[in-house]
């Protein structure tokens, strides 16, 4: 069997754990500690996110998109696929490393996709584009760390919480979706979404087309209900 590889590592944004670049072969992965955070293999509940998104606002004119996380780029090369030439898609990446990945070893994987110009690369927190302009983005993707429950930067858990979900739906045009990746359920998330005045659905998904993992998705969108306090 070809032996794994390390290409590269680098911090978490807290400086406390460290990511990891692996190679075997043509598949990558990317870990952290004994956990793997993705691999090039798996990639189906990933580009859900993405195709799930983007029906939602398939009548939308020059759709906006916002994806948190740009990991192996599944969920960007999948929203590219589904949008139209008036599309733009602005993608956050706190880890520099990461991007630094999909245009050098990675560049492979990613297939040319990080250039194409309805994409924009910013090396910054998600949260920080959320809160930055109202009304702003026909839907917002969310695959950060595994979902609602951090693991990679504790930060991360202010993006789920009540006060981080309205900020969401409040840079979400009328009609917007916000959709979020998990690893598994989470019925507090659920809860929380529905406070926030989403219109909440959760769709069961597979690592790897019918086979792989169970990941959920939710698919929130912006209605024309109340925001709960």
């Amino acid at each position: 069997m070809i032996p794994w590889v390390q290409l590269d590592s680098a911090r978490t944004p807290d400086g406390q754990q460290e990511l990891r670049l692996k190679r075997r072969g043509a598949e990558f992965s990317i870990m952290l500690g004994t956990n793997e955070l993705m691999n090039s293999r798996l990639s189906g509940s990933e580009e859900a996110l993405a195709k799930l998104s983007c029906q939602r606002i398939a009548s939308h004119r020059q759709p906006r998109i916002l994806i948190g996380g740009l990991g192996m780029g599944f969920t960007l090369r999948a929203a590219l696929a589904e949008l139209g030439e008036d599309a733009s898609i602005v993608v956050a990446e706190l880890i520099p490393a990461v991007v630094a990945w999909a245009r050098g070893p990675m560049a492979e994987v990613f297939a040319g996709c990080l250039d194409d110009p309805r994409v924009s690369i910013r090396e910054v927190d998600v949260r920080q584009l959320i809160r930055s302009e109202a009304s702003a983005y026909d839907a917002i993707l969310l695959d950060v760390d595994n979902g609602p429950e951090g693991i990679v930067h504790k930060a991360n858990d202010a993006l789920y919480s009540v006060a981080g979900l309205n900020a969401a739906r409040t840079a979400l045009r009328p009609g917007g979706v916000l959709a979020v990746w998990s690893q598994g359920p989470d019925a507090g998330f659920t809860r929380r979404l529905g406070q926030a005045g989403f219109d909440v659905e959760d769709v069961k998904t597979r690592a790897n087309g019918k086979r792989g993992a169970r990941h959920v998705i939710w698919i929130a969108t912006k209605g024309q209900r109340t925001q709960s306090n």
